[in-house]
């Protein structure tokens, strides 16, 4: 009896000292289940182990010190029934395993209609994953990866797969492969993101009619990759010193019937890139002091740019690949090309007096050696384009025939329109003789 209580007693020991790892998880899952749907957790201040499947509708609410932590072998939460509301804890710890084909979140959300809030993600391959789940809505989520020294290793910060009519706003997301990804993903909204030091800050592929406003990509390999995409909205979005070798603020690639309206292009290798792309309006950007403004190849057909702000880039365009059928105004509205170009607008009908032609020999030079995009602020550059213009060897790369003035030039203009205005009233008013006596008959003053 006594060797029975004795073993009882060490075994007991064990067991307190040595608890098993998955107790706590078990414990939420246990929680979770039994919980009727529509019920509210609040987890406490603490560490809790995941890895956890809620398949019911529910709210888990935690708070500043909350964590869920994954064991590292599958998602850290996977939701699987709809109108769940998860808000304000840390998810951590998902796994990193590739040689599967399930790619793994810190959440991943198989259904509809609900609401991630609050969460702050780390330590997963994918941050947030959307599979062919509809009408969720993501908001105040922190997404932080590993960096992009190991990109190729992790995954997306925010993963839309097959999945529609979302809501995506307010989140934070740097370091990760990808800052958003859509793939088949269509009517979704994108409001307000900050996406910084990631391979392409916003990727489509085979996404269409989807809406994207007011986010900010800084630091990215490139801001936003469009590949295969029709029918978007990007408006009122800042792509902001996304450079690196062959970088661009928005790469548009067989993307159709699409809308770039009010956007800030600024201090990129490229500001706009476009190649085998049809019928896309640009309007009221500000694509200013990036290497090149705008790239377009001749495979891109009917874009249109009106009233946008092209100013202060090393190049303001580059045409490659030959000449597409495009087209640099819409309903007699060009655009603004700054001290690039100066202009007069003697009548003061907001339009330049003459048309805008830009010639340059570096189409070639680009086209044949992309390393060119690295020595464009070199002074041999400026040299190579002085000895073509000599030479005759220069082609015009664009022609915007209805240029509009910068503020600068319109205040110009109204300064020459005034002058010309009184010395047309002086002339009527003293007579021809009086100029005359002043100028001569020959111009010179006498």
């Amino acid at each position: 009896m006594k060797k029975h209580m004795l073993l009882f007693f060490i075994t007991a020991m064990i067991v307190f000292a040595s608890p098993n790892k998955n107790m706590a998880a078990d414990n939420v899952q246990s929680m979770i289940d039994s919980l009727e749907e529509g019920a509210v957790l609040q987890l406490e201040d603490k560490t809790y182990e995941g890895n956890i499947v809620i398949d019911k509708p529910m709210t888990l609410i935690g708070s500043k010190k909350t964590v869920i932590k994954g064991d590292g072998t599958g998602n850290v939460i996977s939701v699987r029934a709809p109108g769940v509301t998860l808000k304000n804890f840390t998810v951590t710890h998902g796994s990193m395993n590739r040689n599967t084909s399930e790619e793994f979140a810190a959440v991943k959300v198989y259904s509809n209609n609900n609401i991630i809030d609050g969460l702050t993600i780390s330590d997963s391959f994918h941050g947030v994953y959307l599979s062919q789940a509809h009408h969720n809505l993501l908001q105040n989520v922190t997404v932080t990866g590993m960096g992009k020294g190991i990109i190729a290793e992790q995954g997306n910060g925010l993963h839309i797969y097959y999945a529609n009519d979302n809501t995506l706003k307010n989140n934070t997301i740097k370091e990760t492969r990808d800052g958003m990804f859509f793939d088949h993903a269509d009517g979704n909204i994108s409001d307000h993101n900050h996406i910084s030091e990631t391979r392409y800050g916003l990727h489509y592929m085979y996404s269409n009619k989807n809406t994207f406003k007011h986010n900010t990509f800084t630091f990215n390999t490139g801001g936003a990759a469009i590949m295969q995409s029709n029918e978007l909205t990007l408006s009122d979005n800042e792509f902001i010193f996304n450079y690196g070798y062959k970088s661009f603020g928005l790469l548009l690639l067989s993307s159709n019937d699409s809308t770039i309206e009010n956007n800030l292009f600024f201090l990129n290798q490229r500001g706009l890139y476009i190649d085998q792309a049809t019928r896309d309006l640009y309007k009221n950007n500000q694509i200013i002091k990036n290497q090149v403004g705008v790239e377009l190849w001749a495979s891109s057909n009917e874009q249109i740019f009106t009233l946008n702000q092209i100013e202060e880039n090393t190049i303001p365009v580059a045409t490659l690949g030959g000449q597409g059928r495009n087209s640099w105004h819409l309903n007699e509205k060009g655009n603004q090309w700054g001290s690039t170009f100066p202009l007069t607008d003697l009548d003061a009908n907001g339009i330049g007096d003459q048309p805008v032609t830009y010639y340059s020999s570096l189409n070639k030079l680009i086209e044949e050696q992309e390393l060119t995009y690295l020595f464009l602020k070199s002074p041999a550059i400026g040299v190579y384009e002085k000895m073509n213009e000599l030479f005759n060897n220069e082609e015009a790369i664009f022609e915007d025939p209805y240029p509009l003035p910068s503020v600068s030039e319109k205040t110009q203009g109204w300064i020459w329109l005034a002058a010309a205005i009184v010395a047309a009233g002086f002339i009527l008013l003293k007579g021809r003789h009086v100029l005359c006596s002043i100028f001569g008959r020959n111009g010179r003053r006498t």
